[in-house]
């Protein structure tokens, strides 16, 4: 399995034989933290017109935006999440949503097993960094960069 270097401090694969859903969880939630710490740093410089969108506050933009743009993310994240609930269970490959857009296409299995280690650790960077930038953010209300 890909990421897989030998370290569980607590034991979780002798208490789970089947590490599939955890993976699946894994990669989810590092996918999520990816796109969270790359928003984080865009909404802090960068704006959509409108004075909603004009909070530099990344936490307090949330509610400047008002219920209905929150809802039509909700929403979309919905969505995606029912679509694919029932490939946690089928025996799938953890993470293939089949969003692959072709990316692997072409490629040898060591150069796709080179590209799912390099993704877990990105995976498993971002969700260091989201929580660092969150703490640090909620801490000192300074923008990240500056």
């Amino acid at each position: 399995m890909a990421g897989d270097v030998g370290f569980d401090p607590m034991g979780l694969s002798e208490i789970q034989q089947d590490l599939t859903y955890a993976r699946w969880a894994e990669l989810k939630h590092g996918r999520i933290a990816m796109l969270a710490i790359v928003g984080l740093l865009t909404q802090t410089y960068f704006h959509l017109p409108g004075e909603a969108y004009q909070n530099s506050d990344p936490f307090g933009a949330v509610s400047s935006v008002g219920l209905g743009v929150n809802l039509q993310i909700f929403a979309a994240i919905g969505i995606v999440e029912l679509s694919n609930f029932n490939k946690h269970y089928d025996g799938s490959e953890p993470g293939d949503i089949g969003w692959n857009g072709g990316l692997l296409r072409g490629k040898s299995d060591e150069e796709i097993a080179k590209v799912k280690e390099q993704e877990i650790q990105h995976c498993r960077l971002a969700m260091l960094a989201i929580t660092g930038a969150t703490v640090q953010t909620l801490i000192f209300h300074e923008p990240l960069l500056g």
